[in-house]
């Protein structure tokens, strides 16, 4: 990899942007290749879009030589709510490779000496979210059971593209919160009740089933 490619690439990696390295193996030509790119005319449009989203690095198979690295930014967990579940998420989450940043208004909720060495946000999340934009990179897991402060967290996830969008609550919850997003584009994206199905019924299994739930939408991207 020649130095200007090496360095346009880790000015994409500062900004979080998903990029390819498409490489001749014959010649050892290479080109660097953004998410953000128009790539509308490139003769690899389909197999660079499937990489984009599933991260996989490899031979092109339908194309002679051709070696795709693909450079995706680490994934992030963005929890709504300073709650009991969150507790045991954060740290487990952590340990997966995850960023995890917390963001509820509650101040009573969200302090340091709940949640030790992680990033907590006392703001609004509308605010929050305004201020540090999701990206299609980052996993939202809504958990504090309140609509005002759920609710604006779900549809800016959706309108960013979070690989993952999650809300604690009942199916009858979850209804009513369908209807009154109803304008909203992309519902059927919210896993709701969030996690797997495991019967969780503690905060830490909950944790649990949530995080599998978010690493296993992770890793079957593109498939």
């Amino acid at each position: 990899m020649n130095a200007d490619l090496l360095r346009r690439l880790n000015a994409l990696r500062r900004k979080r942007h998903a990029a390819l390295v498409v490489t001749d193996t014959v010649t050892g030509d290479a080109r660097l290749v953004s998410e953000h790119d128009d790539l509308a005319a490139d003769p690899l449009l389909p197999e660079l879009q499937a990489r984009f989203v599933s991260g996989r690095s490899g031979p092109v198979a339908e194309a002679d030589h051709v070696l795709i690295t693909a450079h995706l930014p680490p994934p992030r967990l963005v929890v709504i709510g300073a709650v009991h579940v969150s507790q045991a998420l954060a740290p487990m989450a952590r340990l997966t490779g995850f960023d995890v940043r917390i963001v509820d208004p509650r101040t009573a909720f969200a302090s340091s000496e709940r949640f030790p060495d992680v990033d907590l946000d006392a703001r609004w999340p509308a605010d929050a979210l305004a201020a540090r934009p999701l990206d299609p990179h980052t996993a939202l897991a809504a958990v504090t059971h309140d609509p005002k402060i759920d609710d604006a967290a779900l549809v800016a996830a959706l309108q960013a593209g979070c690989f993952y969008v999650g809300a604690l609550g009942s199916r009858k919850t979850h209804a009513k919160r369908l209807d009154r997003l109803a304008n909203v584009a992309g519902l059927e994206r919210i896993h709701a009740p969030i996690g797997l199905a495991i019967d969780a019924q503690s905060p830490a299994e909950i944790a649990v089933s949530i995080l599998a739930e978010i690493v296993s939408v992770l890793r079957s991207r593109g498939d």
